[in-house]
């Protein structure tokens, strides 16, 4: 890349890449990143098809030719109408939600063996109509914490699910396209210092020059009294009268 192009970073809705972007402006201030907010579903095909450089996604995703480190676990909220009974409690369990209508989007971000509660009457397209619903007294959503903080509203909180599957963030970029920028922002990713030896080598440090031998000084002190001691005996010899 030259430094007329930009890092382009992919991310999906609830993952907030800012501080990421942030150590990336110190550490490469000659390229510019930019951020591209993408569906989750939609972050590995635009990988494929060279829209972004990096992007992060939610786990599981297809990682045929893909490279993908995986970087945190998101605690499973459920959202709810603030007068609903769930928030008489500081947590619940999915057999607590088992009488509850749950939405299910279509773009649910959880894996789930069976889904909790009973299905809704339907399925929204998008997480943001889902909590629309929610508001609505329709029913109950289930989703990482991150995107019921996302798509807050002061009419509904959330409480958190202790046994309901998690959802794993990552970072994935193309194997085939692991460039030095890529490797930079793994970097960073992973907290690694400026001057870490993994992933991009650092410049070698600069050598200072030399420096020259200092010339002795003349001596002085005890050296320089006995030169002196000497000169003033002389001095009296030679001022002696003969015998």
């Amino acid at each position: 890349m030259t430094q007329e192009e930009t890092f382009r970073l992919a991310y999906s809705p609830g993952v907030t890449p800012a501080k990421w972007a942030g150590v990336w402006a110190e550490r490469v201030p000659g390229v510019p990143l930019t951020l591209v907010a993408t569906p989750a579903a939609e972050v590995v095909p635009l990988l494929r098809d060279g829209g972004a450089d990096a992007g992060f996604v939610r786990l599981p995703v297809e990682r045929d030719g893909l490279s993908v480190i995986p970087l945190y676990v998101e605690t499973t909220v459920v959202v709810v109408p603030k007068d609903h009974a769930v928030t008489a409690a500081d947590e619940v369990t999915v057999a607590d939600l088992a009488d509850e209508d749950v939405f299910h989007p279509l773009d649910d971000a959880l894996e789930w063996t069976v889904r909790p509660g009973v299905p809704a009457f339907e399925r929204p397209a998008t997480t943001a109509d889902a909590v629309q619903l929610v508001a609505s007294g329709a029913g109950l959503l289930l989703v990482p914490q991150s995107l019921a903080r996302l798509h807050h509203r002061r009419d509904l909180t959330y409480r958190p699910v202790t046994d309901a599957p998690q959802s794993q963030v990552g970072l994935a970029w193309l194997t085939e396209a692991t460039t030095d920028l890529v490797e930079d922002f793994i970097g960073i990713v992973r907290g690694r210092t400026a001057n870490s030896s993994r992933g991009r080598a650092p410049a070698e440090p600069a050598r200072k020059p030399k420096k020259k031998p200092e010339a002795r000084q003349p001596a002085r002190g005890k050296a320089a009294h006995k030169k002196t001691t000497q000169q003033k005996t002389t001095q009296q010899k030679k001022g002696r009268r003969p015998r």
